[in-house]
């Protein structure tokens, strides 16, 4: 989980939206996004000169993640993790400089566990409280979209937590953070929950782009409880196929805590986990369209960088089945 950073002028701009629109006074009508130039989501739009709508003006640095967990904890309730597949994490939107906020509208709260629980991350920032309302699962109904439902419930798959609320925590944390998915956007004949839709819908076509599985295997590099890999493969790989070099999180034990390595300065983790993506956005992200960049130069990995430091661990038994909806 990542800590809270944001630029200045966003805790004010927060202050007085947590309850309300990003920008409330968008217009009502249809916004013509087709008819437009698609303007880059960076560097930063302001969003009095430009279409808020058509533009992303809020986060203009997207991050596709994804996670690597051997197991989800629900199993005996046939959650489970698809077979060599990452699962999707989140479509997150940064600032330009890579800070961040979040909860950023919370008259669409729909996260049952908010983490934190306040707007900042901090005592004083404001209470996130609880949802306790229909599961987010049960939005897309009205809109037929059973097959996202499915593809959902496949590869968007939730550790130590039930699916839909993981979902939840996702919209309610970070997509109310676009400016693309504001309520307003979608003009006079908005359906209830259409915004929320959306975004799933467009979570996942940027996580069916990164194949990082496929990638990583493709270069012999493939879960194994026994063959350690280096940092600098599991990136090299990755920017090649990606086009920019992303985020890798690992977990567990320091390296310099490990027998291997012992008398190391080496204090980086050691199980790989997580992989985000960066890119700027011409336009919506919703169209996808986009250029890839670089994770920051301060924060690429907290895994650690020596050779053959990085367990990349085997799915436990029983955790994850074939899927039958293709990637």
């Amino acid at each position: 989980m990542r800590s809270i950073f944001t630029k200045a002028g966003a805790a004010a701009l927060l202050a007085t939206t947590a309850n309300a629109q990003l920008y409330p006074d968008q217009s009502p009508l249809n916004h013509t996004c087709q008819l437009q130039q698609p303007l880059l989501s960076c560097p930063s739009q302001d969003p009095s000169q430009v279409d808020s709508c058509c533009v992303e003006t809020f986060g203009g640095l997207v991050l596709s993640t994804q996670f690597w967990n051997t197991y989800t904890g629900l199993e005996s309730e046939g959650q489970v993790l698809p077979t060599d597949t990452w699962t999707l994490h989140g479509l997150w939107p940064d600032f330009c400089n890579g800070s961040y906020t979040q909860y950023c509208d919370l008259s669409r709260q729909y996260d049952p566990i908010p983490s934190p629980n306040t707007t900042n991350g901090l005592k004083n920032g404001t209470f996130v409280p609880p949802y306790t309302g229909p599961s987010i699962a049960t939005f897309l109904n009205p809109f037929g979209r059973f097959d996202l439902l499915e593809y959902m419930n496949t590869y968007w798959i939730a550790w130590l937590q039930d699916n839909a609320g993981f979902w939840g925590h996702e919209f309610s944390k970070h997509a109310t953070c676009f400016s693309t998915f504001n309520i307003p956007c979608y003009g006079p004949e908005y359906q209830k929950h259409e915004e929320v839709v959306d975004f799933f819908e467009t979570a996942v076509k940027y996580y069916k782009r990164f194949p990082t599985f496929d990638w990583l295997a493709a270069e012999g590099i493939k879960p194994s409880n026994c063959t350690t890999y280096s940092y600098s493969a599991l990136r090299d790989v990755l920017f090649e196929q990606s086009g920019g070099i992303p985020f890798l999180g690992c977990t567990g034990p320091r390296f310099n805590a490990t027998a291997a390595g012992k008398n190391s300065t080496d204090n980086g983790y050691t199980v790989l986990s997580e992989v985000w993506y960066y890119e700027h956005v011409y336009g919506r992200p919703q169209e996808g369209n986009t250029i890839p960049v670089n994770a920051s130069s301060t924060y690429l990995t907290n895994c650690a960088k020596a050779e053959g430091a990085i367990n990349y661990y085997e799915r436990t038994n029983g955790s994850e089945k074939a899927p039958t909806v293709p990637y």
